[in-house]
């Protein structure tokens, strides 16, 4: 088992090359999606599950976006039997490190979350893969609970294709989420408690803070 240090690398983090900066501090300005739910007119409670690499930063982001009251790491796509990170991390189970987001759909709509999640959460032209980090575990997928999710997630990427908005086609699986299974209590809030491990600082932090500079509307301190 890796360390906690390496726990979502596929490389040792010494000597930090260029590329995984770039991966780590890159973000991309799209367009709102043209179909989308309208802002529910009264308080509730809805959830979306999204993948996009080390679930680490995807975690970080949704935590700081306005009318997120929880964001929690896990796996989905695989079995529960195969739901833990020694095993997924092999890359053979059908899970992805994914992350479930809990959202007051009168404060934010379901495909604002997705613009944050192709803008700054992830690269969702990266196939099986993200930054540093290989292997079908990291891919990204969005996990849908009903037909509005799937609707709009579709109409979504097909937009942002059609407008050659990151130049390569997008490769995020839009797939029914059969289950979602926590992550181990230390994977968590890990970039919060773990601020200063090289894997956050270069990967993940740049993501929150292209957060609060491309989306400002959409930021809130945690």
């Amino acid at each position: 088992m890796y360390t906690a240090l390496f726990l979502c690398s596929a490389i040792v983090l010494i000597g930090f090359t260029m590329s995984c900066q770039i991966a780590g501090a890159s973000a991309t300005t799209i367009p709102d999606p043209a179909v989308d739910a309208p802002l529910a007119t009264e308080k509730g409670e809805q959830t979306a599950v999204l993948a996009g690499g080390c679930f680490w930063g995807v975690e970080a982001v949704f935590e700081h976006v306005k009318g997120v009251s929880h964001a929690k790491s896990g796996y989905s796509g695989g079995t529960a039997s195969t739901a833990n990170y020694d095993k997924v991390s092999m890359g053979r189970t059908g899970h992805a490190e994914a992350v479930h987001v809990t959202y007051d759909p009168s404060q934010v709509t379901y495909g604002q979350l997705l613009k944050v999640f192709f803008s700054v959460a992830h690269d969702p032209t990266e196939l099986n893969r993200q930054g540093p980090d290989t292997g079908p575990q990291y891919r990204s997928a969005i996990f849908y609970a009903n037909e509005d999710q799937k609707r709009i997630a579709n109409a979504y990427i097909a937009q942002l294709d059609k407008a050659k908005v990151f130049g390569k086609k997008i490769v995020t699986q839009v797939v029914p989420l059969d289950a979602f299974h926590d992550a181990e209590a230390y994977h968590q809030d890990y970039l919060v408690n773990h601020p200063d491990q090289p894997y956050i600082v270069i990967n993940d932090l740049p993501k929150v803070e292209n957060l609060k500079k491309h989306h400002p509307a959409l930021y809130k301190e945690k």
